[in-house]
This record gives C-alpha cells, sequence and structure tokens, in this order.
C-alpha cells in the first residue's frame, strides 16, 4: 500500500474536525523549502513536504509522482499562525461596541486573520449566542473563507467592573455574566457549557494598568472565582483568566485556574509563581501587543505609509491615526507612559517563565480595541516576542505549535504527517529574521491555496 493509500485510509477511520472540501484533488509537493516546523527544532534547509486531501502527507521524503510541484527556493514554509487570545465582532471603525457584533462584521475579520497568515483565532469573551455557537461551528466545516474559530461564549467579570461599559459601548449581560452570588456563578458557568463553550474566561483586574492615581473597577472576589473554576472543571471545562499584576496571578494560579490570558505586567514573577505554575501545568499568553498598540501608531506614524498595516486598517482609524491631535493627545497621556513600563515588564517576564520551562502560548487580544488589528497585531507579537530575547524560532514555535497544544487541538500546529494542511510560506528565511514572516507570499488553507497576503488580497 502507497504512502497515500495508506494515509487515506487512515483519515476515513479517524474523526476529522475539520472539512477538507477545498483541498486540490492532486497531492501537491512543496520543495525546496527552508522549513520551520512548529515544534520548536532548527530550520531545515531543502526540504520537502507534500500534502493530499487537505492533510499533511510527508516531510522530508521524495514527492509522488502524480504531485504538483511548487518550487519554495528563497521562501519559509511554517505552520499558519493560531491565536490563543483574541475577540471578534466587537470593533469597527474607531470604535468598539456591541452593535458591531454581526455575521458580516466577524466574518471579514475571519477573512483579514486568513489573509495576514493567522487561521485559527480564539476569541476569547464578549461573545453573543446563538451568533457565535453558529459561526464557530461553520468555520469549524470550512463553510465561510477565513480563519477557523473557537472560544468562550460571554465570560464572567465583576459587577461594574472589568470589562468595563467604556471599553466596549453597550457590552450587556448577554455578553458578559456579573455574579453577586456563588450561586449565579454556577448558573452562568452551567448555562455557558450548554452553548459549548470551549473555555470559561474569567476577569479579575482593576483595569488601573500602573496609571498613577489611575480609575480602578470592582474586581471579582475570590470567593465568586473559586466557584467559577470549581464548576468549571467539574464540566471537564478549562478556564483561562484576564490578570494583570503578579499578586492576582498568584491567587489565580492557587485557585487552580488553567491559563493566566494575559502576561504579568506590574512586576517580575518570582520563584512561587513559576514553581506553582510548573507543578499545575498552567498556561501563560503574554499578550505583549496590547500595551504597545496603545501607543504604537502615535510614535511610529511611519507604519501609515507600510501597505503591510494599512492593508488591515479601516481608513477611518487611518485618519484619526494621522490627526496630529490625536497624537499629540495620545503621547500626554499617562496610559501611554504605563503602557511602556508594562510591555517592558511583560516581555522581561514572557523571557523568564519561558526559559523556566513554563507552558506559554501565543495570542494578543486583537479585536477587542480598534488599536489591536486583527492579523498584523499577531505579526506585531512575535517581533515583539524576539524583542523580549526569544529567537525568530522559538518565537513562531509559541504562535503554532504551542499555541494548537493550549487549545488542545492534535490537529495542527506542527509540519508532520498526518497533520492538518494549514500553512504559511514568506519570503527570505524566518528562521535568522523574524521580519520575514511579514512578507506573505501564500497561505494554505485545509490544503487549498486561499491568499497570498494582505496587500496581494486587497489589489
Amino acid at each position: 500500500m502507497t504512502i497515500r493509500f495508506a494515509f487515506t485510509a487512515l483519515l476515513l477511520a479517524t474523526p476529522a474536525a475539520f472539512s477538507v472540501g477545498n483541498a486540490l484533488a492532486e497531492p501537491v509537493a512543496f520543495e525546496h523549502a527552508r522549513l520551520i516546523d512548529g515544534t520548536g527544532a532548527s530550520a531545515q534547509p531543502d526540504a520537502t513536504v507534500v500534502i493530499d486531501n487537505g492533510v499533511i502527507l510527508s516531510v522530508g521524503i521524495p514527492a509522488p509522482a502524480d504531485a504538483r510541484h511548487v518550487d519554495l527556493t528563497g521562501k519559509t514554509l511554517m505552520p499558519a499562525l493560531i491565536s490563543d487570545h483574541s475577540h471578534v465582532g466587537l470593533v469597527k471603525g474607531t470604535g468598539a461596541s456591541r452593535d458591531n457584533y454581526t455575521r458580516a462584521n466577524i466574518l471579514a475579520a475571519m477573512k483579514q486573520y486568513a489573509d495576514y497568515g493567522v487561521l485559527t483565532v480564539t476569541a476569547l469573551g464578549l461573545n453573543r449566542s446563538p451568533l457565535f455557537d453558529t459561526l464557530r461551528q461553520e468555520q469549524h466545516e470550512g463553510r465561510n473563507p477565513g480563519a477557523d474559530l473557537y472560544g468562550v461564549d460571554q465570560g464572567i467579570g465583576a459587577p461594574d467592573g472589568v470589562p468595563p461599559a467604556a471599553m466596549v459601548k453597550g457590552v450587556g449581560p448577554d455578553q458578559v455574566f456579573r455574579p453577586t452570588t456563588p450561586e449565579e456563578a454556577r448558573k452562568d458557568v452551567d448555562q455557558m457549557i450548554a452553548e459549548h463553550t470551549d473555555l470559561v474566561k474569567l476577569w479579575v483586574d482593576d483595569f488601573r494598568n500602573d496609571v498613577p492615581d489611575g480609575k480602578t473597577y470592582p474586581m471579582l472576589p475570590p470567593a465568586i472565582y473559586q466557584t467559577v473554576i470549581d464548576e468549571a472543571h467539574q464540566h471537564d471545562t478549562r478556564v483561562a483568566v484576564h490578570i494583570h499584576d503578579l499578586a492576582v496571578a498568584k491567587a489565580i494560579v492557587a485557585a487552580k485556574a488553567d491559563i493566566l490570558a494575559h502576561g504579568v505586567r506590574d512586576q517580575p514573577v518570582d520563584h512561587d509563581l513559576i514553581a506553582a505554575m510548573l507543578r499545575q501545568g498552567t498556561w501563560y499568553i503574554a499578550t505583549l501587543d496590547l500595551d504597545e498598540a496603545n501607543y504604537l501608531y502615535a510614535e511610529q506614524p511611519e507604519l501609515l505609509s507600510d501597505p503591510f498595516v494599512l492593508a488591515g486598517m479601516d481608513p477611518a482609524l487611518r485618519r484619526q491615526f494621522t490627526d496630529p491631535k490625536w497624537r499629540a493627545e495620545t503621547l500626554a497621556k499617562p496610559l501611554t507612559k504605563a503602557s511602556h513600563y508594562a510591555l517592558s515588564v511583560n516581555q522581561k517576564n514572557l523571557a523568564v517563565l519561558y526559559r523556566a520551562g513554563v507552558k506559554v502560548g501565543f495570542g494578543t487580544d486583537s479585536g477587542a480595541a480598534p488599536t489591536r488589528i486583527p492579523g498584523f497585531a499577531e505579526h506585531r507579537e512575535l517581533y515583539l516576542t524576539v524583542q523580549a530575547g526569544l529567537s525568530p524560532v522559538q518565537a513562531i514555535s509559541l504562535a503554532t505549535g504551542n499555541a494548537a497544544a493550549l487549545l488542545h487541538l492534535s490537529d495542527r500546529g506542527v509540519i508532520a504527517p498526518g497533520r492538518r494542511a494549514d500553512l504559511l510560506v514568506v519570503d527570505g528565511n524566518a528562521d535568522e529574521n523574524i521580519a520575514a514572516v511579514d512578507q506573505i507570499d501564500q497561505v494554505w488553507q485545509r490544503g487549498a491555496l486561499v491568499s497570498h497576503g494582505p496587500v496581494r488580497s486587497k489589489d
């Protein structure tokens, strides 16, 4: 039995979490590629990868005679990017509002993510049922163009707390639950479970964001968040928690939360947190871009003439960013200085935790605010991760193999036989220069070529 037919038989015997209806009818052989496989291993020069029926058929062996050959000389082949922390349906133009939560707006974002090579997106809360649940299933089945979609239905925050109404205009009880008793908290978790949420999301943060004398919001008390974590675990569902400060991170890990959905940004992580995370297998998502996005476009206006950035930017947002008044006001805000500090601490903590062996995923909080641009934010996160001290290959592994492992998705994120053929082809050697990841040549989803990157997709 040939490799091709043996693997086809394996597919028929194994339930697939994706549609292969759009895959090409013939095997495709990518040849002479510089391969970054998503495992953290060193790049492999002059590699051959064969895909067929929407999945990877072989790596490093000659292509079958009937394959279509794609010469990738001078290019890097890597898994498509995966976001463990984004949001959908909140932003349009220069604002975030519940009125933006429409099918058309969400699908437009899914297409934009795909153009930037991000083919799996986790929307971590503030979603509305049944629309989110319907779209999530449709994206799993490949019924619409754009990234696959996972995530949390509503999520749970404190009454009058985070996420504040000022952040998303009109955010209501169908997008975030705000229980006042453990009984209400259990009921809210049970509703999310009934809606088949992939995770449960908690916000435990006063939202001061290191701004001196900044406004603070009420935080969820331990009795509530402990109840949420316990109830979710009763249903074999993991809990991701929005945090900012070290003290909260330590309390949340002690409560046995599964994922810290943001980095610790107020002070260096300590031995106690690291030991607890290692002991419990807690995942960490730094979201470096979150703080940088608060000032990036004001401090680096040259980005507004970069086609790779502009391709994902709403024209109204570009007009705001080019307004001298907006720039001056942004640069003068106390939040801008605080965000610089938070990013610096976050980068140092990411490097420390990664080197200590803590499990690290990948996310940006893209789509939660207009400045966090879907797709481009993920590329910026890669740059900031390398700036933090990780190598390009290590950064890419966070955004591919690690990100898939955080989501318990064993069918993607790594270039290996049997994995889903979600692939990103870029010009240059991405293992030597992370900026090469911005030079998108091809995006393949479920074994089909779906984009040549955001710039060419706009032509």
